[in-house]
């Protein structure tokens, strides 16, 4: 339905990473920061400019990074972005039909970066030598 939350973050894709990642975990989700940023600031310029190469590479950049956390909306967007992108090098067109894309792109990484860094800061699980039962010395 319509009207049903879209979940902005696969669970089981985020707990995987999160076991990876241990405790790199908030690390690496502060390149995934970082990076989103720069990557949405190119991709706004770029839009602006009308240049359709200029869209390639921070969009697949983003959808790339995207989908290592799980955020399988946010790497779906910048997916079409950076297919219409391609579609539009090859074809010598403008970019201007994505333009609703780019603009969404922003408001939606602040809320996966949200979801994001609300699970990296629950503790990761750190296995402790030992195990149930036995005394560590």
């Amino acid at each position: 339905m319509a009207d049903e939350p879209v979940e902005l973050v696969d669970r089981v894709a985020l707990a995987r990473a999160r076991a990876e990642l241990g405790a790199g975990f908030a690390r690496i989700l502060g390149y995934f920061r970082e990076d989103g940023v720069k990557s949405l600031s190119a991709l706004e310029d770029a839009m602006r400019k009308g240049h359709a190469a200029a869209l390639v590479i921070p969009a697949h950049t983003l959808k790339g990074e995207a989908r290592q956390f799980g955020a399988n909306v946010l790497a779906a967007l910048a997916e079409k972005i950076e297919d219409h992108a391609r579609a539009c090098v090859e074809h010598h067109e403008s970019p201007q039909d994505a333009i609703e894309h780019v603009v969404a792109l922003r408001p939606l990484f602040l809320r996966t970066l949200a979801v994001l860094e609300s699970e990296g800061a629950a503790p990761v699980a750190v296995r402790r030598p030992g195990g149930f039962g036995r005394r560590v010395a």
